[in-house]
């Protein structure tokens, strides 16, 4: 069996998947602009994706992923998400995912399409352009996936029942009235999540949600809150292929569940 330095590299079939978490896909800001690691350079993502091609994996959206999931069908497949709808992932990484053959997911901020990241200014972190509506229709007609980031991108848990529920139905519909096509991907802002949020989810008609806890997909995991592999910046080849196709991840999620059991 082939191996990533020191580590395995395991087949996947539906017992592990990985999800890769990316945000923008461009230049990085300057040394000590907050979440700098958020940003990775273009160049590097063509060549974590071109290596996923030559080594046999197929990259997924959520919507095409959800089989493999299930169980109900089983090959080397890694789920491809981004988070809050940059415009340079249209820019930089559609062409990359059309030249190697891959789908991935976009979930979209509904309220800032055409905007932008508002909710980090606070943090003073720089301002970064948004696909506007008619972006998204260019990335769904690309073959890619709309999911769905909440309206305003709140962190759910502070919020009423009420206004939770607002900001996860009404951005799908708002989504799907934008796209004329169903919408089934959910991804919670921050990662804020709880089975309660989960049901919001479900009840809300997504078939699926994904969260920013790390770790492999296992088959008993609650399809409305699936973890996904942070995809940083600083994550030089070597490393992103540890990450993603050897047991690393998952090690790592249970050594912290293992940890949360003895609180």
């Amino acid at each position: 069996m082939a191996s990533i330095g020191a580590r395995r590299v395991v087949p996947y079939n539906s017992r592990m998947i990985p999800i890769l978490m990316y945000h923008q896909i461009g230049e990085p800001a300057p040394k000590g602009t907050p979440y700098r690691g958020l940003t990775v350079h273009p160049a590097r993502f063509r060549s974590q994706m071109t290596w996923l091609r030559r080594l046999g994996y197929r990259g997924l959206s959520m919507r095409d992923l959800m089989p493999y999931v299930r169980g109900e069908r089983h090959g080397k497949v890694v789920g491809i998400t981004f988070d809050d709808g940059y415009r340079n992932v249209l820019e930089n990484a559609l062409p990359v995912l059309r030249d190697v053959g891959f789908t991935a997911t976009n979930y979209f901020v509904v309220r800032q399409l055409g905007g932008g990241n508002v909710w980090d200014y606070p943090e003073g972190v720089p301002h970064a352009d948004l696909m506007s509506a008619e972006e998204l229709r260019a990335w769904a007609q690309a073959g890619q996936e709309v999911g769905s980031h909440t309206l305003n991108h709140p962190f759910l848990p502070d919020l009423s029942h009420e206004l939770a529920v607002n900001e996860i139905r009404n951005s799908r519909d708002a989504l799907e009235q934008i796209l004329g096509a169903p919408v089934e991907s959910f991804c919670y802002p921050y990662g804020g999540q709880s089975p309660g949020l989960r049901q919001v989810v479900r009840e809300a008609g997504y078939g699926n949600a994904t969260t920013t806890e790390r770790g492999l997909v296992r088959p008993d995991d609650d399809i409305m809150g699936l973890p996904r592999i942070f995809v940083a910046r600083s994550a030089y080849l070597l490393r992103f292929l540890q990450k993603t196709l050897t047991t690393l991840e998952d090690r790592r999620r249970r050594r912290a569940e293992a940890a949360a059991d003895r609180v």
